[in-house]
């Protein structure tokens, strides 16, 4: 599996954008609302699952998008499927940790 990831470091945290790899270039859409999977915003580079897991175990701020992106963060604990919604069918998360 692959994931497109952008770490940026805001305000003292760590902030992690992360999706499916093969959601970057797709724009999603439902009613008002609009997401831009752009290359700028979360594809800075392209890692596997292990290392998306450490990112997303070492990030304060996650925003992610993608089945296997929500489905490795519930696995490894740092989401929660009761926060999950969907855009255009896509799932996406924000999760924040303080």
């Amino acid at each position: 599996m692959a994931f497109a990831v952008r770490i940026v470091n805001y305000q003292r945290n760590k902030m992690l954008n992360i999706c499916d790899a093969e959601l970057v270039g797709r724009t999603l859409v439902e009613a008002d609302l609009t997401i831009n999977m752009t290359k700028s915003y979360f594809g800075e580079r392209v890692v596997d699952e292990k290392e998306a897991e450490q990112l997303l175990r070492n990030s304060s701020i996650i925003n992610m998008v993608g089945e296997k992106t929500i489905a490795l963060s519930v696995k490894t604990g740092v989401g929660s499927a009761k926060g999950v919604k969907k855009i255009d069918g896509i799932p996406f998360l924000l999760v924040f940790k303080f």
